[in-house]
């Protein structure tokens, strides 16, 4: 059977099985268009949005979730509030200078009719990880909290889940909150250490790649003048973001960070990797950086990177296929 360009996307998605998602999220303007991105993707099955804070607090990150949710024509899919501090605990560090005062640029846009349910985030992910076996992806755009806690609820949820795509840290560059550091794996760097030594089927998309991927104000403008589903909310809330990026290092434009981390889901051809042992630094000066042992070497003695599972971290990335998959997913009707 063939299908003439343009058919329907939901037609063509109902043809396949489905991949099954949960986002692990902190909206937040760019996390905001990941989101629109994976509700439109026909090919995927989100069972349902986990909160952290990260770009807001926990609670402000349900909201937005729930609002998010509501945007996209899905106000049934679950959002299950996450952890609301660390690990180790103390008050998390938040972004509302880079986001807004409401995390969507300032859109303050009307409360959500939805409530989150029940459920906290690490206890829904554990749930349909063990309810789907083998199936469950998981998109975390945050911290890495409620992953940590799901790992430890559940000593067998690391070889239950299918794949964790992870935002976060910065390989062989400069971090984003200090010269150590990326600001997922900052903001609770005990709970990263957890996740990357857990064995888990992890992908890990630092800001060496994603700061390579950016809309520009042509770019932004074209968004606008689109006829995208989303293209108006997004295009409002891009605005501060924008702002900000003018402001602290003249970049007319925005950067992608948590759309290139969802094209890496699902578009895994367009990135290149390698693999090895991730470590996170949990003290001192360098608190939150992250170290990948590449393995070139055979070292003599035993050291904090032996005995755990590698992991893929992106190393590559083909910017003008990711930019166009990003456009066209965006400006979708």
């Amino acid at each position: 059977m063939s299908y003439r360009d343009g058919e329907s996307d939901a037609v063509l998605g109902s043809l396949v099985k489905r991949e099954k998602l949960i986002i692990d999220t902190d909206p937040g303007i760019d996390d905001s268009m990941a989101i629109c991105m994976a509700f439109q993707s026909p090919e995927l099955e989100i069972l349902g949005l986990t909160t952290i804070f990260g770009n807001v607090t926990t609670e402000d990150a349900t909201r937005n979730a729930l609002l998010l949710c509501e945007i996209a024509g899905f106000p049934g899919v679950p959002v299950a509030e996450g952890s609301p501090e660390p690990l180790k605990g103390g008050r998390p560090q938040t972004a509302y200078f880079i986001h807004g005062s409401d995390g969507l640029g300032n859109a303050f846009l009307p409360p959500p009719k939805a409530k989150k349910i029940e459920k906290s985030g690490s206890e829904f992910m554990v749930d349909k990880v063990s309810e789907y076996p083998g199936e469950v992806s998981i998109l975390a755009l945050g911290p890495l909290t409620n992953l940590a806690l799901a790992i430890k609820r559940d000593s067998s949820f690391a070889s239950k889940v299918k794949n964790i795509v992870i935002l976060g840290g910065a390989f062989l560059v400069l971090g984003n909150v200090n010269p150590a550091a990326e600001a997922n794996i900052y903001g609770d760097p005990e709970a990263a250490d957890v996740v990357f030594t857990s064995g888990a089927n992890i992908v890990v998309v630092g800001i060496n790649i994603t700061t390579q991927v950016k809309f520009t104000d042509a770019d932004l403008l074209e968004l606008r003048q689109s006829k995208g589903k989303y293209a108006q909310v997004l295009s409002d809330m891009c605005k501060f973001y924008r702002d900000w990026h003018v402001k602290t290092d003249g970049f007319y434009g925005i950067i992608l960070h948590d759309p290139v981390s969802f094209v890496a889901l699902v578009r895994p051809d367009l990135f290149t990797y390698k693999k090895g042992v991730v470590r996170v630094e949990t003290q001192g000066i360098c608190v939150g950086h992250t170290l990948m042992d590449r393995e070139f070497n055979k070292w003599d003695t035993n050291n904090p990177w032996t005995g755990y599972s590698p992991v893929s971290v992106a190393w590559t990335v083909n910017v003008e296929e990711v930019l166009n998959y990003i456009r066209k997913s965006l400006m979708k009707p």
